[in-house]
């Protein structure tokens, strides 16, 4: 192709999104002799939709935003993040502010009733998926009905409502968590964390199957091959920026412990 479109999911406003992801796009458009452009999208439907219509060739997403692309855009995933600290995941949170009279999890459902809720977007995993299944559907509870009022925000708009006392409670993640004590110390020592999610697989790197060979070859060595080279000290420091320490091979199989996730979501409904 003329230009590869990296598509990247709105987790964080756009602007502070640009600015981590710069250096790798450069470093991309670089090493793999192609141009690439970031295409950032106001929620994960609009990556999903845009690689369906081939707008995104390439795009950073959740596990559920990949489900997405795989099953409706003919997306298929090559490569999973590590996380900073090594791990193959990361953990969906739910968060209050610091001087909340909330501390546990039976805190906040027990006075839902009275509490403004900020949740996830609709496709992202640990924003929505993870805290639905675990927190509300395996009790048989729907947070539009419990809840005096529900939200949806991205990571960072769940964060800054809490924060700001916006809302009273909120989805949010250990990467976003992470990325805030950077971007925005003093806000990050206004959350405090009420519950945590069993490790949900780390974020997956997903293309379009369609696209030639040559240049999936090119995409996934320079992804596995980033922080490893001869640039490997600033290249950790864009990784470590994004709260990951490097890629792995990976496939679609990633989902399948996720997929079981969205199944059970599904089933309770009906």
């Amino acid at each position: 192709p003329a230009a590869i479109s990296f598509g990247i999911i709105s987790t964080e406003s756009s602007i502070t999104l640009k600015q981590l992801w710069e250096p790798f796009i450069e470093a991309m458009s670089k090493r793999t002799g192609v141009p690439v452009k970031a295409y950032f999208a106001s929620d994960y439907a609009g990556i999903i939709e845009a690689m369906r219509f081939g707008k995104v060739d390439v795009a950073w997403t959740g596990n559920k935003g990949a489900m997405g692309m795989v099953d409706r855009s003919g997306g298929e995933i090559f490569a999973q993040a590590i996380s900073a600290g090594g791990e193959s995941g990361y953990y969906s949170l739910l968060i209050v502010n610091k001087d909340s009279s909330l501390k546990t999890l039976d805190d906040v459902l027990s006075h839902a009733k009275d509490l403004t809720f900020s949740n996830g977007d609709p496709n992202s995993t640990s924003g929505n998926l993870v805290p639905g299944y675990y927190i509300f559907a395996k009790r048989d509870l729907d947070p539009r009905k419990i809840f005096k009022r529900t939200l949806n925000g991205s990571h960072e708009a769940n964060a800054m409502a809490v924060a700001n006392g916006k809302a009273d409670v909120a989805t949010f993640n250990s990467e976003a968590m992470g990325r805030l004590t950077i971007t925005q110390p003093a806000k990050a020592q206004e959350l405090r964390v009420v519950w945590k999610s069993p490790l949900i697989p780390g974020d997956p790197l997903v293309w379009r199957k369609n696209l030639d060979q040559a240049t999936k070859d090119k995409i996934k060595s320079f992804v596995l091959s980033y922080g490893k080279g001869a640039n490997a000290e600033a290249e950790m420091k864009v990784l470590n920026s994004l709260q990951w320490s490097g890629f792995i091979p990976s496939s679609d199989r990633q989902l399948d412990s996720v997929r079981v996730l969205e199944y059970f979501r599904q089933k309770s409904k009906i």
